[in-house]
């Protein structure tokens, strides 16, 4: 007979770092709402992501496969087993997967519809970078953010003397492209609202019209702009590197799952407290190592 404990209790403890999950979940009656118990019921941590945010989620180019050869939606696969991802996000997937138990499973998902999958329940948590925004905290939970970030400008190179700044883009003769769904988009609308503004499906293609002409400015947030103009040395290409909004990143959540957030909480304070996230911080954020892999 299965041992009856309290579940609120267990994930205290979990958290706390007293007891382990896998040891647990042959003994517990997990709550059948719980999606801690969903995860260790399947074996599985089931990540939503938009894969080609450099550089939270990459395909990693040994794997065989290009960004822009694939499509989105659904598990990356090739002859029915995931394709090999590397990336910021891939990393603390794994490590937390691990203090889980199970492993981690990344499930790539076109970004506008990334908060509807979650709720239907196609993945337990969203990494992908996602800012904290009033509107998206009416539709979901978000755990401490751990990081902050802000909108930036890849600008083509014709415009340098007259477009200094992000605000000099406020001019219906300028085409300026972010990604639909994204805070990117929302600054465009609301900070430069006269531009023209056109979307693209990916952040690669979106800072590719830049670079080609087609568009005059790409919106987006600094660590993919940044990766975008050290991957791809050019004199038409000007980063307006300066953030001018200030966004606060964190993984999100189904509403109403205490026992979820309190161990996501536990997970980013321990990682952060024995230097595991700084490691894959410098990794991702300030070493060139990876590149490489990723053109």
């Amino acid at each position: 007979m299965l041992k009856q404990f309290n579940f609120r209790l267990i994930i205290i403890l979990l958290v706390a770092g007293l007891w382990g999950i896998p040891a647990l979940a042959a003994d517990v009656a997990f709550s059948k709402d719980s999606t801690l118990a969903g995860i260790i019921q399947r074996g599985e941590l089931r990540i939503g992501l938009e894969v080609g945010y450099m550089p939270f989620e990459m395909i990693d180019t040994r794997s065989g496969l290009r960004q822009k050869g694939i499509r989105h939606g659904g598990l990356r696969q090739k002859g029915g087993r995931q394709l090999s991802l590397m990336g910021f996000d891939i990393d603390i997937g794994i490590e937390m997967a691990k203090a889980l138990g199970v492993k981690p499973v990344f499930v790539d998902t076109l970004w506008p519809s990334i908060i509807p999958a979650l709720n239907l329940g196609r993945f337990d948590i969203i990494f992908g970078g996602m800012s904290v925004t009033e509107s998206r905290k009416e539709k979901v939970d978000f755990a401490d953010p751990f990081m902050t970030v802000g909108q930036t400008v890849l600008l083509n190179a014709k415009h340098t003397e007259t477009v200094q700044s992000y605000k000099d883009l406020n001019d219906s003769k300028f085409i300026v492209v972010s990604k639909p769904g994204t805070t990117g988009e929302e600054a465009v609308q609301r900070l430069i609202p006269k531009a023209t503004y056109e979307t693209a499906d990916t952040e690669i293609e979106g800072a590719m019209r830049v670079l080609e002409g087609t568009a005059d400015a790409f919106v987006y947030d600094f660590p993919f702009n940044a990766m975008f103009r050290a991957l791809n040395p050019s004199n038409q290409l000007v980063f307006l590197d300066e953030p001018f909004t200030k966004e606060p990143i964190a993984w999100a959540i189904r509403k109403n799952d205490p026992d979820f957030m309190k161990f996501l909480n536990g997970f980013l304070a321990r990682m952060k407290a024995d230097g595991r996230f700084d490691q894959i911080y410098f990794k991702w954020f300030l070493s060139t190592d990876w590149h490489r892999f990723v053109r």
